[in-house]
Protein backbone atom coordinates (compact mmCIF):
# COMPACT_ATOMS: atom_id res chain seq x y z
CA UNK A 1 0.00 0.00 0.00
CA UNK A 2 2.82 2.41 0.91
CA UNK A 3 4.59 1.61 -2.37
CA UNK A 4 1.43 2.38 -4.33
CA UNK A 5 1.04 5.72 -2.53
CA UNK A 6 4.70 6.59 -3.21
CA UNK A 7 4.32 5.66 -6.89
CA UNK A 8 1.13 7.72 -7.15
CA UNK A 9 2.82 10.73 -5.51
CA UNK A 10 5.78 10.46 -7.89
CA UNK A 11 3.49 10.17 -10.91
CA UNK A 12 1.54 13.22 -9.79
CA UNK A 13 4.77 15.17 -9.29
CA UNK A 14 5.94 14.23 -12.81
CA UNK A 15 2.61 15.31 -14.30
CA UNK A 16 2.85 18.61 -12.42
CA UNK A 17 6.42 19.03 -13.72
CA UNK A 18 5.22 18.44 -17.30
CA UNK A 19 2.37 20.94 -16.92
CA UNK A 20 4.78 23.55 -15.54
CA UNK A 21 7.23 22.88 -18.39
CA UNK A 22 4.46 23.34 -20.95
CA UNK A 23 3.26 26.50 -19.19
CA UNK A 24 6.81 27.87 -19.18
CA UNK A 25 7.23 27.24 -22.91
CA UNK A 26 3.80 28.75 -23.53
CA UNK A 27 4.73 31.86 -21.54
CA UNK A 28 8.26 32.37 -22.91
CA UNK A 29 7.15 35.05 -25.43
CA UNK A 30 5.23 36.93 -22.74
CA UNK A 31 8.03 36.68 -20.19
CA UNK A 32 10.55 37.77 -22.86
CA UNK A 33 8.42 40.79 -23.63
CA UNK A 34 8.05 41.68 -19.95
CA UNK A 35 11.80 41.35 -19.32
CA UNK A 36 12.80 42.94 -22.63
CA UNK A 37 15.13 39.97 -23.07
CA UNK A 38 14.80 37.23 -25.69
CA UNK A 39 14.57 34.14 -23.45
CA UNK A 40 14.94 31.81 -26.43
CA UNK A 41 18.66 32.65 -26.28
CA UNK A 42 19.01 30.61 -23.09
CA UNK A 43 17.26 27.61 -24.62
CA UNK A 44 14.11 27.26 -22.50
CA UNK A 45 13.30 23.83 -23.98
CA UNK A 46 16.73 22.52 -23.02
CA UNK A 47 16.30 24.02 -19.53
CA UNK A 48 13.07 22.03 -19.19
CA UNK A 49 14.83 18.94 -20.54
CA UNK A 50 17.75 19.26 -18.10
CA UNK A 51 15.30 19.72 -15.22
CA UNK A 52 13.39 16.64 -16.40
CA UNK A 53 16.62 14.61 -16.56
CA UNK A 54 17.52 15.67 -13.03
CA UNK A 55 14.16 15.68 -11.30
CA UNK A 56 11.97 13.13 -13.09
CA UNK A 57 12.44 9.86 -14.92
CA UNK A 58 14.14 8.80 -18.13
CA UNK A 59 10.73 8.16 -19.70
CA UNK A 60 9.49 11.60 -18.72
CA UNK A 61 12.64 13.23 -20.13
CA UNK A 62 11.82 11.61 -23.48
CA UNK A 63 8.23 12.87 -23.25
CA UNK A 64 9.47 16.42 -22.55
CA UNK A 65 12.03 16.23 -25.37
CA UNK A 66 9.45 15.12 -27.88
CA UNK A 67 6.47 17.22 -26.86
CA UNK A 68 7.82 20.67 -25.95
CA UNK A 69 8.74 21.67 -29.53
CA UNK A 70 5.46 20.23 -30.83
CA UNK A 71 3.50 22.10 -28.15
CA UNK A 72 5.33 25.34 -28.93
CA UNK A 73 4.60 24.93 -32.63
CA UNK A 74 0.91 24.22 -31.97
CA UNK A 75 0.36 27.20 -29.66
CA UNK A 76 2.51 29.80 -31.40
CA UNK A 77 3.57 28.41 -34.80
CA UNK A 78 7.11 28.90 -33.57
CA UNK A 79 9.45 27.34 -34.35
CA UNK A 80 8.43 26.77 -37.95
CA UNK A 81 7.39 23.21 -38.78
CA UNK A 82 10.68 21.86 -40.16
CA UNK A 83 12.63 23.46 -37.30
CA UNK A 84 10.19 22.00 -34.76
CA UNK A 85 10.95 18.55 -36.18
CA UNK A 86 14.69 19.21 -35.98
CA UNK A 87 14.48 20.48 -32.39
CA UNK A 88 12.37 17.50 -31.30
CA UNK A 89 14.91 15.17 -32.89
CA UNK A 90 17.80 17.02 -31.26
CA UNK A 91 16.25 16.90 -27.79
CA UNK A 92 15.32 13.21 -28.05
CA UNK A 93 18.85 12.46 -29.28
CA UNK A 94 20.17 14.53 -26.35
CA UNK A 95 18.31 12.30 -23.86
CA UNK A 96 19.39 9.09 -25.56
CA UNK A 97 23.04 10.18 -25.77
CA UNK A 98 23.05 11.30 -22.14
CA UNK A 99 21.89 7.93 -20.85
CA UNK A 100 24.08 6.01 -23.31
CA UNK A 101 27.24 7.93 -22.38
CA UNK A 102 26.32 7.85 -18.68
CA UNK A 103 26.10 4.05 -18.81
CA UNK A 104 29.66 3.97 -20.20
CA UNK A 105 31.35 6.72 -18.17
CA UNK A 106 29.31 6.91 -14.93
CA UNK A 107 30.08 10.65 -15.06
CA UNK A 108 26.98 12.83 -15.40
CA UNK A 109 28.89 16.03 -16.23
CA UNK A 110 30.84 14.43 -19.07
CA UNK A 111 27.71 12.61 -20.25
CA UNK A 112 25.47 15.67 -20.50
CA UNK A 113 28.22 17.89 -21.91
CA UNK A 114 28.99 15.31 -24.60
CA UNK A 115 25.30 14.70 -25.28
CA UNK A 116 24.50 18.39 -25.71
CA UNK A 117 27.51 19.09 -27.95
CA UNK A 118 26.90 16.01 -30.10
CA UNK A 119 23.15 16.56 -30.44
CA UNK A 120 23.73 20.25 -31.31
CA UNK A 121 26.30 19.31 -33.96
CA UNK A 122 23.88 16.82 -35.53
CA UNK A 123 21.09 19.43 -35.32
CA UNK A 124 23.20 21.99 -37.17
CA UNK A 125 24.19 19.48 -39.84
CA UNK A 126 20.53 18.54 -40.33
CA UNK A 127 19.52 22.21 -40.33
CA UNK A 128 22.18 23.01 -42.92
CA UNK A 129 20.87 20.20 -45.12
CA UNK A 130 17.26 21.35 -44.65
CA UNK A 131 17.92 25.06 -45.17
CA UNK A 132 20.66 25.09 -47.76
CA UNK A 133 19.92 22.05 -49.82
CA UNK A 134 16.22 21.22 -49.48
CA UNK A 135 14.36 24.44 -48.60
CA UNK A 136 16.88 26.74 -50.28
CA UNK A 137 16.04 29.65 -48.01
CA UNK A 138 18.52 32.31 -47.00
CA UNK A 139 18.01 31.55 -43.30
CA UNK A 140 21.09 31.63 -41.11
CA UNK A 141 22.18 28.21 -39.88
CA UNK A 142 23.26 29.49 -36.44
CA UNK A 143 20.65 31.86 -34.99
CA UNK A 144 21.97 32.03 -31.42
CA UNK A 145 25.52 33.18 -30.76
CA UNK A 146 27.98 30.35 -30.19
CA UNK A 147 29.22 32.15 -27.06
CA UNK A 148 25.75 32.00 -25.54
CA UNK A 149 25.40 28.34 -26.58
CA UNK A 150 28.74 27.43 -24.97
CA UNK A 151 27.80 29.30 -21.78
CA UNK A 152 24.36 27.68 -21.48
CA UNK A 153 25.83 24.24 -22.26
CA UNK A 154 28.38 24.63 -19.47
CA UNK A 155 25.80 25.92 -16.97
CA UNK A 156 23.41 23.04 -17.79
CA UNK A 157 26.23 20.49 -17.56
CA UNK A 158 27.53 21.79 -14.23
CA UNK A 159 24.01 21.81 -12.75
CA UNK A 160 23.22 18.27 -13.87
CA UNK A 161 26.67 17.04 -12.85
CA UNK A 162 26.37 18.50 -9.36
CA UNK A 163 22.87 17.14 -8.76
CA UNK A 164 23.80 13.65 -10.00
CA UNK A 165 26.94 13.68 -7.82
CA UNK A 166 24.83 14.36 -4.72
CA UNK A 167 22.74 11.27 -5.44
Amino acid sequence: MATLQLTTKRTISYVIFDILALAFIYLVPTISHMLSFPLYLIEPMRIALILALVHTTKRNAYIIALTLPIFSYLVSAHPVFYKMLLISGELVLNVWLFYFILSKTKNAFVSILSAIVTSKAIYYIAKFIAVALILKTGESIIATSLTIQVATTLVFSVYLGLIFRRR
